[in-house]
């Protein structure tokens, strides 16, 4: 397998629809903004389209867990730079990490840990990833080393030389 990238980046602008009255990113928009970025990610890096996948063989990944935290306010019409990492996976999970920035990656905004259960849509019940699925997992994991979110938030707060929270 080529080298692929075990970081995915993306740039996007918040936009009026999914601001709250204060003009700041609503709260349960984060998780749309998160989720739209990996998936594009996912195509553009990893060539992996989890509808694609759903629709041709009927298996595809179900959210089962979020854990957040809301560190400094994304505001409208506002650049920011959001990131996404496997940092573990199993035979049928997937957990992923993803980090909202400002444009220039001075502020962390947010943090969010995602689970994700590989699940058949025709038989309705879990399904065991591919050997090809797992390959691609084995490459691109890239672990952190925090046991709890709790432990990865404050990790991330006291990454002052590269990121001001």
């Amino acid at each position: 397998m080529t080298n692929l990238l075990n970081v995915l980046e993306s740039k996007t602008k918040i936009r009026f629809q999914d601001c709250d009255p204060f003009n700041h990113l609503n709260n349960g928009s984060y998780i749309d903004y998160f989720m739209n970025h990996r998936e594009d990610a996912l195509i553009d890096h990893y060539n992996v389209d989890i509808y694609k996948m759903a629709k041709t063989i009927g298996k595809s990944w179900v959210s089962s867990s979020n854990q957040i935290a809301y560190l400094k306010p994304a505001f409208l019409m506002e650049n920011v730079v959001i990131e996404s990492q496997l940092i573990n996976y199993t035979n049928s999970e997937l957990h992923v990490e993803m980090r909202m920035y400002n444009e220039n990656k001075s502020h962390l905004k947010a943090a969010i840990w995602c689970g994700f259960v590989h699940f058949n849509l025709l038989k309705q019940k879990r399904e065991v990833h591919t050997e090809d699925l797992m390959q691609l997992f084995e490459s691109v994991n890239n672990p952190i080393q925090a046991n709890t979110f709790e432990e990865r938030i404050n990790q991330l707060k006291s990454f002052k030389t590269k990121v001001t929270v």
